[in-house]
């Protein structure tokens, strides 16, 4: 098969990039080497937090603005509803420099937003059992997107305008030259104009040379029922809970993060942590939590801070972070080939912006150049 570009892996940034080079009427191939929406990567689990002022840096503030426009058109073309915004907060102590800097990068961006100390804290929110020590950060625009319905959306609109979607079909190597890229996978061979590597987790067998910069990590998500409903969960903000503390395991845990009872879910409050210490390689299969992991996630984060949960997760799930050192994106050419894109690593906070780097993608594939500034993206960057 021929095409202008082929997409491959359609995840978050893959069903973005594919559907809006559709919109400019390229014709785009695209490949996943499972069948999307699925839960062997890492846009799965039902529910993901957006926030306007991302701590991670000012560079984002643009992409994730753009992205909350674009979760609206993509709600009007496809009748789904995937951006609610039940506003958000970040919760630390005075160490936190998270807080810190999400409250400054909300201030230079003219972000909506309100400073709470414990007292408010506790007052406006008292479904979080925070100490006096702690203080929050509270954004009325933040909320959560859900994933598995926003790749169905986005890969619907794209199939409808033209997209051929090739799923459960791995891509297997690729070339390039000045003539063009040939991908081969496990059915056959496609050629294209051009290519986008949107691969997640299995970046590192289709770009080897970001082998150094790119490490997968297993994450654990967690689903806790209600031992009784404590007051104000109605209200219930999608939240970011601060420690102070370094990347690391259970022992040196940075925070975690969590969402309210969302309607039509499977049921509880989902939770989740992030750990840097033990890297893996994605085999396609799931990799819930072990008993003595859910008992360390509900004794060292849960029970001083939502003690309102029960003991024993109603269930658990696995998803893959392919990250950089510095959890950076990595959005470029190909060092050596210029027809080709690398859209990886999206370092576990990707999926908000995922609309927005989909258009700056096929802008700049159709157009020459991007509207958002793609340059703290490069590859390689700073570390």
């Amino acid at each position: 098969m021929h095409g202008e570009v082929i997409v491959v892996g359609l995840g978050a940034m893959g069903a973005a990039v594919s559907w809006q080079l559709a919109r400019r009427g390229l014709g785009v191939i695209a490949l996943d080497r499972y069948a999307p929406p699925h839960d062997r990567g890492s846009t799965h689990g039902e529910s993901r937090i957006t926030r306007l002022a991302v701590g991670e840096g000012d560079e984002y503030v643009a992409l994730v603005r753009r992205s909350h426009e674009i979760w609206k058109e993509i709600e009007a073309e496809s009748s789904q509803t995937l951006l609610t915004q039940t506003g958000g907060i970040v919760i630390g102590g005075p160490e936190s420099d998270f807080l810190k800097r999400t409250r400054a990068v909300a201030e230079r961006h003219g972000i909506a937003h309100e400073n709470l100390d414990s007292g408010e804290l506790r007052r406006r929110f008292p479904m979080f059992a925070a100490d006096e020590a702690s203080q929050a950060y509270y954004e009325p625009e933040a909320g959560y997107v859900r994933p598995e319905a926003a790749v169905a959306a986005q890969l619907g609109l794209a199939a409808k305008a033209g997209v051929h979607l090739r799923v459960d079909e791995p891509a297997l190597e690729w070339h390039a030259s000045a003539e063009g890229v040939r991908v081969r996978t496990a059915s056959g061979v496609h050629d294209a104009d051009q290519l986008v590597l949107c691969a997640g987790a299995w970046i590192n067998q289709l770009f080897p040379e970001g082998r150094e910069l790119f490490a997968v990590y297993r994450q654990l998500l967690f689903w806790f029922p209600f031992t009784e409903e404590p007051p104000g969960l109605g209200a219930m903000p999608v939240f970011v809970w601060d420690f102070g503390g370094e990347r690391g395991d259970f022992v040196h845990l940075r925070g975690f993060y969590g969402f309210p009872p969302l309607a039509g879910a499977a049921g509880g409050v989902k939770v989740a942590t992030e750990q840097f210490e033990h890297t893996t390689e994605p085999d396609g299969a799931q990799h819930p939590a072990t008993p003595d992991e859910a008992v360390l996630m509900r004794r060292r984060v849960i029970d001083e801070r939502l003690p309102w949960l029960g003991p024993i997760p109603l269930r658990t799930a696995s998803c893959l972070y392919t990250s950089t050192r510095a959890s950076r994106f990595v959005i470029d050419r190909h060092p050596g080939h210029d027809n080709v894109m690398i859209v990886s690593a999206c370092s576990g906070h990707g999926f908000k912006h995922s609309p927005a780097v989909g258009e700056a993608v096929a802008q700049w594939i159709a157009d020459g150049s991007p509207e958002v500034d793609l340059t703290p993206f490069r590859y390689p960057h700073d570390e």
